[in-house]
């Protein structure tokens, strides 16, 4: 039985979808839809999705604030409570924007009867577990954009002298359905009544851009959304400017498919992008991503040209603070020399090292040798390697996958085994491998994993099938040094 994770948050009666971070006084408050996956379909269900709530100063550590924004019940606008934002406004009156749906209200669009999604409002005057809801100023789609996708508001203000702007993830009508996706505009002199202004983002590329977020660093601004057409992902755009143009940065995505619906809050000078881990169905490697999961949150650390690299929070590998030196005790097999990374050059070799914790941050320094093909870490492998996971990096491809042995078969022949899956499709990165010195980092929590290279590029995902095994290093046509390598545990 694998634990629960210990670091990454999850309620005890769900799994976290959507979060929704804003801070108060150092704090973040990472409000998130709760989803209870209740065994009924959508018109079945007596009970909507309602928002919970946590807090943390560190991303380490939790408080469960339980469910704060309610489901307003059967025959309500917000039946479910979806994705939206919180702000403060100029008197110190909270003002919370939610996506408000009920499969029950429909639009009967496009010749069909398609779920209805609108903007609904509440309000606190201090206390971000008790909000009074305005039903009054529920809005629906502007008459361009599609009744369906209208959600996700997020409301900032750019600057003191100008609206407040909400920004939503929608489609125009009349668009091709994969590119009729865009960030629209609205703004407001008191947030209560909104008028339609020009779009901020309309890139003719997806279906929608779930969860826009916009924040100003240094001279860039950043917008960060979520899609699901090109690639299931979170990414971000940048502008000197809160009303663009936007531009793609060489690696414009903050994870892998598992990572999804991130946003950001900021803790003094430092900025986290926080979303969550998506789980599989049925609880194994092979099956389905599922929609929810559990909280992650990566530390965004600004480049010299705006771009950003996503590192484990600085917080959290300080927790891991008991170090053991793993450097000399692996042990050669598959015919390999004694000394790690070495002898490889036209083949496979692998070491094996002691068996993992379920808790654990585990730190590689290597040195890659010039025209190596791929080399990496073994994960919770058996004592031959030849079971487990692999995070494999392939310097000639510039990217970093995830692997694992067996993969399964499409039948019970020899010619079946799936040889033509060389990795998990949906779990891989392009990051640059030149050769020389890199860190690998893989912090392991329970079923969740996150593999950062050289603090800048990230992979998330789950590790069902094997909760236990031990740590291995190898390499294929190719060679590397390893410098140091140790296990962290708290």
């Amino acid at each position: 039985m694998i634990p629960p994770p210990s670091t990454h948050f999850q309620p005890p009666n769900g799994f976290v979808g959507d979060v929704i971070p804003f801070e108060r006084d150092g704090t973040a408050w990472l409000f998130y839809l709760l989803d209870e996956r209740p065994d009924a379909t959508p018109l079945e269900r007596s009970t909507g999705m309602p928002w919970g709530a946590a807090t943390t100063t560190d991303f380490v550590t939790f408080e469960d604030k339980g469910v704060v924004l309610p489901s307003g019940g059967t025959d309500a606008s917000d039946f479910d409570c979806y994705t939206g934002s919180v702000v403060r406004d100029d008197a110190g009156t909270l003002h919370l924007f939610y996506t408000g749906h009920n499969p029950r209200i429909t639009t009967g669009a496009d010749g069909g009867f398609k779920d209805a999604q609108v903007v609904c409002h509440a309000t606190s005057t201090g206390d971000l577990t008790d909000w009074t809801k305005h039903h009054d100023w529920d809005f629906p789609a502007l008459a361009e954009y599609s009744p369906e996708d209208w959600r996700d508001p997020f409301v900032f203000r750019p600057a003191a002298d100008r609206p407040w702007q909400m920004l939503l993830a929608t489609r125009r009508r009349e668009e091709p359905y994969r590119r009729s996706g865009l960030v629209a505009r609205l703004e407001s002199d008191d947030l209560v009544t909104w008028r339609d202004a020009e779009p901020l983002w309309e890139p003719h590329r997806f279906i929608t851009q779930e969860c826009p977020d916009v924040f100003q660093w240094g001279e860039w601004w950043y917008l960060v959304y979520s899609e699901f057409s090109d690639s299931f992902c979170t990414r971000y755009r940048m502008a000197k400017s809160p009303d663009g143009p936007w531009v793609a940065p060489a690696d414009d995505t903050v994870d892998g498919r598992a990572f999804y619906a991130a946003k950001t809050v900021a803790l003094g000078e430092d900025r986290y992008f926080v979303g969550w881990i998506a789980t599989k169905d049925g609880r194994r490697d092979e099956g389905r991503w599922q929609w929810a999961g559990t909280m992650a949150a990566l530390q965004a650390h600004q480049r010299s040209d705006g771009s950003l690299r996503f590192d484990l929070p600085d917080a959290v590998k300080a927790a891991y603070a008991h170090e053991t030196d793993i450097t000399e005790e692996f042990e050669p097999l598959n015919g390999a020399v004694r000394e790690v990374g070495a002898g490889a050059e036209t083949r496979y070799a692998s070491w094996l090292g002691p068996e993992l914790p379920a808790e654990a941050l585990i730190v590689a320094d290597v040195h890659i040798t010039a025209n190596t093909q791929s080399l990496g870490v073994l994960l919770r492998t058996n004592d031959d390697a030849e079971e487990g996971y692999a995070l494999r990096l392939e310097p000639n491809r510039s990217r970093l996958v995830l692997d694992r042995w067996p993969r399964g078969s499409t039948g019970t022949e020899q010619w079946q085994i799936l040889g033509d899956v060389p990795h998990a499709v949906e779990l891989e990165r392009s990051v640059e491998l030149a050769p020389g010195r890199h860190r690998i980092e893989v912090h392991l929590d329970a079923d969740i994993c996150v593999a950062v290279i050289d603090g800048a590029t990230a992979l998330s995902t789950r590790l069902y099938d094997r909760p236990t095994g031990r740590v291995g290093l190898f390499a294929q046509d190719g060679t590397f040094t390893l410098e140091k390598f140790t296990i962290r545990t708290r």
